[in-house]
């Protein structure tokens, strides 16, 4: 067991209590706690920083804009970026999956061209992509998953085609757990003249990404996931491709030049930035970045490593569980169902004993079709949870199901 109390006391939401008693929170696919330093860091931005970036030559705003561009530099060291124009702040991973459907995809597809998405991709990695089948006449290629909720890359190669223009794929499965192997994709794709789009809201805070090692044409991922405020996320293209893409919106700072006859664009990165942007979640997301290279990927590799192999020995003793997604290279996710309830059931009942559990399709229904379930309980772990958290859900789900029986 790892001792991981002193991260866990950086949380000041898992101190307080649901119910009467101490919280259990194990929904962080979904969303993740925030650290009292990201905290800290939005509030001192509001009370000493506050002003817009990038318009104003007075104080305030430089010193704004020095703090908002100072993330961008955090974020191209993170992904090891060759030039901060290469990262774009969004709102999320979904908007910045938006960006490329909108930007790359109508610039560059022609009816009959194909994109291969796999059947384990949230909806915000699909939807897109459906969304260009009928405008432009596109044709999205489905990448099947097998019984243990793996892809494999013979599979893969089996689709392409003389007409395949892009490979969109999740780096770590958010319904399953799965963790793909990216860099294998993406030099296949590249051998067949595809682009790739890796989806790496699941995984950027859980493991190194080096984007230049990967050679990956485009990566979205979003802040709430890896401890930063929601409304704030990054794509990362190579700076190539973004300066053959035409602006995704129109407005502020996205221009040079602006007149009735014509208007020119700005330089990269903010040619795709218009309008005012998140400047608390931007500062919100690099204090995020400071607490995660702090912690370190080799001890938050350890401490969810423990977690999923002691969690999934603990949930497999209780009776009529069935894990979804077996996968042998898997990160600390588990899905699972009881024979004898619905999941929906067996977390509202244990939520009265303070545990938040997941009980969904995950806005992943492709998969839930694919192993014929309407929802799965999904217990995701993050850096501050433990051991106890483990026994406390499986004590509450064995209660649980002894009530409903």
């Amino acid at each position: 067991m790892i001792d991981n109390h002193a991260i866990r006391t950086e949380f000041p939401l898992l101190a307080q209590t649901e119910k009467g008693l101490s919280l259990v929170y194990l929904d962080n696919a979904s969303t993740s706690q925030k650290p009292q330093q990201v905290i800290d860091a939005m509030a001192r931005y509001y009370e000493a920083e506050n002003a817009n970036v990038h318009r104003g030559v007075y104080g305030l705003s430089e010193r704004a804009t020095d703090a908002f561009e100072g993330v961008r530099a955090q974020v191209q060291r993170l992904l090891n970026a060759a030039s901060t124009k290469e990262i774009i702040f969004v709102r999320g991973a979904t908007e910045g999956i938006n960006l490329v459907a909108s930007s790359w995809g109508r610039s560059t597809l022609n009816p009959g061209d194909q994109i291969i998405v796999s059947e384990m991709e949230h909806h915000s990695n699909l939807v897109p992509w459906q969304l260009l089948v009928a405008e432009l006449g596109v044709e999205i290629v489905k990448w099947p998953i097998d019984d243990l909720g793996q892809l494999h890359l013979d599979d893969l190669a089996g689709l392409f085609s003389e007409k395949t223009r892009l490979v969109a794929v999740t780096h770590m499965s958010n319904a399953l757990g799965t963790i793909n192997p990216i860099a294998d994709v993406i030099a296949l794709a590249h051998q067949h003249g595809a682009k790739v789009l890796v989806d790496a809201a699941q995984s950027v805070s859980h493991m190194p990404i080096d984007v230049q090692a990967l050679d990956v044409d485009f990566m979205v991922f979003s802040g709430h996931k890896m401890y930063a405020p929601t409304g704030i996320g990054c794509l990362y293209a190579k700076q190539t491709l973004l300066e053959q893409m035409p602006p995704y919106m129109g407005g502020g700072d996205m221009i040079y030049q602006v007149s009735f006859a014509e208007t020119t664009f700005n330089e990269l990165p903010y040619k795709f930035e218009a309008g005012t942007p998140n400047i608390a979640g931007v500062i919100g997301l690099g204090a995020a970045i400071r607490f995660i290279e702090r912690v370190g990927f080799d001890r938050i590799s350890a401490i969810e490593q423990d977690l999923l192999d002691y969690a999934t020995q603990k949930l497999s003793e209780l009776p009529g569980l069935r894990i979804i997604g077996e996968a042998p290279h898997k990160g600390a996710v588990i899905s699972f169902v009881f024979e004898q309830a619905h999941p929906h059931d067996i977390a509202t009942l244990i939520d009265q004993d303070a545990i938040a559990l997941r009980a969904s399709h995950h806005c992943a229904m492709p998969v839930m079709t694919k192993f014929s379930l309407p929802a799965t309980l999904r217990a995701s772990f993050g850096v501050y949870n433990n051991r106890d958290d483990v026994d406390r859900l499986c004590a509450a789900l064995k209660d649980a199901l002894e009530m409903l029986a």
